[in-house]
């Protein structure tokens, strides 16, 4: 994925202030009914067609690929929308919908890919997000909303009795805990790197977790507890709880007691016959996320204005009375103003579980990517060397902290050794100019597993230590091209397989060694030793007002990396986890 955003947040909570997709629906509705009238007008006037024959001769055909949870009732809708000869400026609308895993579509536009469909109703916005910030990709354009669903925690009856549901409330926090403090609490979760369920939960939780003490640990602990336990998509989690009350199948170790799900996954599993112990829903007290089923038009550059036209009045027909019906019968909600009981009943929930309240503010978009990133290196392990810039100009102060850029940068840095497992390989270099004769730079911890031990020290210790000895070198400079070259050489030759191998740089300025390489003989060489089977990004972070952002980021590009830019160095820990995030997503596409 690339880059991501919490869905809005469009609970029946009335301390979100955000617009609520509905109304916004409605709003656009209302515009596009103007719209249609002006071009049936001036269809009829130039003879376009002729009022009174058949819409069905000249109907507008249109492909939605949706989130397969919804896809059911958007094709009830498609059907009704036949059976009633639903028109868009004069012609009938026949609307195909197929299922697709929306990770798997984000994936294939995020590529540039032809689409093959019009329109894309994915579970979040997190996906068109994430699609939207992708060079190279389609054009998907955002329309409105067509349903919501919170996320929640559901468990089988003996795990939610156990923790006094429905009369007990929880935050998320509170329910992590209970999850990694009693092995009977088992619980599992879709990929959040496949899932909007699985990731918006997964950032709640991280959420929970930052700016408390162990924080980072704390949720890299949390996401390693989860893994092992997560399946490739919502339906398949489910397949992964008790399939009856039998005492075997309760103490199995591979069966989950609990899992991260939307109300509307929770309603499905507890209205199917033979799919086992129906489901009791925690509703946290800190707010819940939504699922907010966007809907978007695909490539709309390409699309005929019919087509358009036709996208959109299938997306106003979901806020007309029998939409509205269809999507509720479905396990919906279509009014976060007006909570069904009844929904929520047969969901699994029950007062004085808060199941109208939202999220109490949208979670930033950068926490999203941070979750993620976290995700991906507690999951797949780690190879990461941090090349850090000890010239003179590091020891600059950072204005209104009191402290020097070195000092903040080693903070930023020892908050991000905090996220990463004893699995995880992170090594350390520095740089500067003849740091180590006539190199530039000088190795101060190989890059190995934090678990390893030699000499009694444990590498976590050493790069902690190393971490708080980096000092500015007095009058040293720059030397920024010989040390990436050198610095990516070792990365490449090292490339651990099955593990998320990436470079990350960090510089205050530009390039000061005049017997250097050139910035275009660094690129060009950068580009030989890169290789996509084995990728190993370059994360280029610029920090504070003198280095050069355009730089960093050609460098970095030639890598299948990024450059990125921060003015305060305590920004470096979320902008690695969102590059990573980024990196990664170039991988699979």
């Amino acid at each position: 994925m690339g880059r991501h955003s919490l869905p809005h947040q469009s609970g029946a909570g009335t301390a979100d202030p955000r617009p609520r997709p509905r109304r916004r629906t409605v709003a656009l509705a209302t515009a596009l009914v103007v719209t249609v009238a002006a071009g049936a007008a001036a269809a009829v006037n130039g003879g376009l067609f002729a009022i009174g024959s058949s819409c069905r001769d000249s109907a507008v055909h249109i492909t939605v690929a949706a989130s397969p949870d919804v896809a059911p009732a958007l094709k009830a809708l498609a059907d009704h929308a036949r059976e009633r000869d639903i028109t868009s400026d004069g012609r009938c609308i026949d609307v195909t919908v197929t299922a697709r895993e929306s990770y798997q579509v984000a994936q294939s536009l995020g590529s540039g890919k032809r689409a093959g469909f019009q329109a894309w109703v994915p579970d979040s916005d997190v996906w068109v997000d994430g699609v939207t910030t992708r060079s190279g990709a389609l054009q998907v354009t955002k329309a409105g909303n067509v349903a919501s669903s919170p996320v929640g925690v559901a468990m089988v009856p003996s795990a939610a009795t156990s923790l006094g549901w429905p009369a007990k409330t929880y935050t998320w926090a509170e329910l992590a805990d209970a999850s990694m403090r009693d092995d009977r609490f088992r619980l599992g979760a879709a990929d959040p790197a496949r899932s909007a369920t699985g990731l918006l939960a997964l950032t709640r939780l991280s959420g929970t977790a930052d700016g408390t003490e162990g924080g980072g640990i704390r949720a890299a602990a949390l996401a390693k507890t989860l893994s092992p336990r997560t399946s490739d998509s919502d339906s398949q989690v489910l397949d992964t709880l008790p399939r009856d009350a039998s005492g075997a199948e309760r103490s199995d170790p591979r069966r989950n007691q609990a899992l991260f799900l939307s109300e509307q996954s929770a309603l499905v599993h507890n209205s199917s016959s033979g799919r086992g112990l129906g489901l009791d829903l925690f509703y946290p007290k800190d707010g819940s996320p939504r699922l907010d089923y966007p809907f978007a038009l695909v490539d709309r550059p390409r699309l005929s204005t019919d087509e358009s036209r036709a996208a959109l009045r299938f997306m106003t027909l979901s806020g007309e009375p029998e939409g509205r019906r269809i999507l509720q019968r479905s396990g919906f909600r279509t009014d976060d103003d007006e909570v069904s009981g009844a929904l929520v009943a047969k969901a699994g929930g029950r007062a004085p579980q808060p199941f109208d309240r939202a999220a109490t503010e949208p979670l930033p978009e950068k926490a999203v990517e941070e979750a993620l990133g976290t995700w991906t290196i507690t999951v797949q392990s780690a190879r990461i060397t941090a090349v850090v810039d000890a010239s003179a100009s590091m020891s600059q102060p950072v204005p209104g902290t009191g402290r020097t850029r070195m000092d903040v940068t080693k903070a930023a840095l020892l908050q991000a050794l905090a996220t990463f497992t004893t699995e995880d390989e992170i090594g350390l270099w520095k740089f500067s100019t003849r740091l180590d004769g006539d190199r530039d730079y000088r190795v101060l911890v190989p890059t190995q597993r934090l678990g390893d031990r030699e000499g009694g020290n444990a590498q976590r210790a050493r790069l902690a230590g190393a971490f708080n000895a980096l000092k500015p070198v007095p009058n040293g400079a720059t030397g920024l091209y010989d040390t990436t070259l050198a610095a990516y050489k070792a990365a490449t030759s090292g490339y651990a397989k099955g593990r998320f191998n990436a470079l990350v740089l960090l510089t205050d300025g530009v390039n000061e060694d005049p017997g250097s390489i050139s910035r275009a003989a660094l690129v060009s060489r950068l580009r030989q030793l890169a290789d996509p089977r084995h990728p190993v990004p370059l994360i280029a972070i610029a920090v504070g007002p003198d280095a050069d952002k355009a730089e960093v980021e050609e460098i970095a590009k030639a890598t299948g990396g990024s450059g990125q830019e921060v003015s305060d160095p305590s920004q470096i820990h979320s902008v690695i986890l969102r590059a990573i995030v980024r990196a990664a997503a170039r991988s699979q596409g």
